[in-house]
């Protein structure tokens, strides 16, 4: 009861974190499963279940709360689905001892990629036009693949490629991506059922993931409008790489004084990403107030000038009936 207990608290913080930053549920869930000593094709396979149910309570928060773009979530979530299919059938057919390094690979990859990202400035200016078909279609694919072989990657891979288009706002982006992700973790686990069977799915703990989610679902779906992503960011990517360093230096035979030094430079680097995060907010918080600033008394004056005394003098009038107004 206890570890179920554990798991859904999980469950909960990783939604907040996933709903907020578009990312990180499976990151997050996977990586606590593998520290378990769950087979990784068993882990992903139960993350991916729970997921079912905590996606579609994400999409339904963000819809209500006007996060989505249909029109990104049709053309990414077909693509998505058949990479997670293929990658579930590939993922279930490797060893255990083979797919533990391979998925702690790819976790750790994506998790320094969080910390890399998150350690510069968001961008937050636009472009013009729309994301084209021939762009989110192979996206979605790859997205996909890589989620459901690394127990979580759509998010890290989807949500930082479309920010960067900036054709999207932030949280459309964040909304579209987790609303899409429904359709993905329905194909990841059909594939995981067929390459696994009903017995590759820990339904305890897809139950607690779930029932953590779901509560923190709709919670996550506000928190997007006001959280600092920055620092969310930064933080989640280095739990994540000092967590899966561990099964890969295991994997690689790592003794003696090189184990610990190898965590000290990977803390040394987490607390970079951490700093240079929270000056990447800094400046983009006084970036806003200076233009905001300026732009007060300048449409101040512009409206000032385009004033003349006959407009500003309140002038009664009647509408004659050809429309133009008269003076009584």
């Amino acid at each position: 009861m206890r570890k179920l207990l554990v798991l859904a608290l999980v469950g909960l913080v990783a939604q907040l974190i996933d709903g907020s930053l578009g990312m990180a549920y499976g990151l997050t869930s996977s990586t606590l499963l593998l520290v378990a000593g769950i087979a990784p094709a068993t882990a992903s396979a139960s993350v991916h279940l729970a997921e079912i149910g905590t996606t579609f309570a994400a999409g339904v928060a963000h819809w209500r709360f006007g996060n989505v773009d249909w029109r990104v979530v049709t053309r990414i979530a077909l693509p998505g689905a058949i990479g997670a299919f293929a990658g579930a059938t590939l993922l279930s057919s490797i060893s255990t001892e083979a797919a533990a390094p391979w998925m702690a690979g790819i976790l750790f990859t994506l998790g320094a990629y969080l910390l890399v990202r998150f350690a510069r400035p968001l961008r937050t200016d636009r472009a013009g036009g729309r994301l084209r078909g021939r762009f989110l279609g192979p996206l979605g694919l790859v997205a996909g693949f890589v989620d459901a072989t690394g127990g979580g990657g759509w998010g890290p891979v989807a949500t930082p490629a479309l920010l960067v288009s900036g054709r999207m706002e932030p949280r459309k982006v964040i909304g579209s991506v987790d609303t899409a992700e429904f359709v993905v973790a329905g194909a990841a686990s059909i594939g995981f059922l067929i390459g696994l069977g009903a017995e590759g799915f820990l339904l305890p703990t897809v139950a607690a993931l779930l029932i953590g989610g779901l509560i923190a679902a709709p919670l996550a779906a506000w928190l997007v409008r006001i959280v600092p992503a920055q620092l969310l960011g930064a933080a989640i990517g280095g739990v994540i790489v000092l967590t899966n360093a561990r099964t890969l230096i295991r994997s690689a035979e790592l003794d003696g004084p090189i184990r610990p030094a190898v965590y000290a430079l990977l803390a040394a680097g987490w607390l970079a990403a951490l700093v240079l995060a929270v000056r990447a907010l800094r400046r983009t918080r006084r970036a806003r107030a200076a233009e905001a600033a300026s732009a007060s008394p300048a449409a101040a004056a512009v409206a000032s000038a385009t004033t003349t005394p006959a407009a500003a003098e309140e002038v009664p009038t009647d509408l004659a009936a050809t429309g133009t107004p008269t003076r009584r």
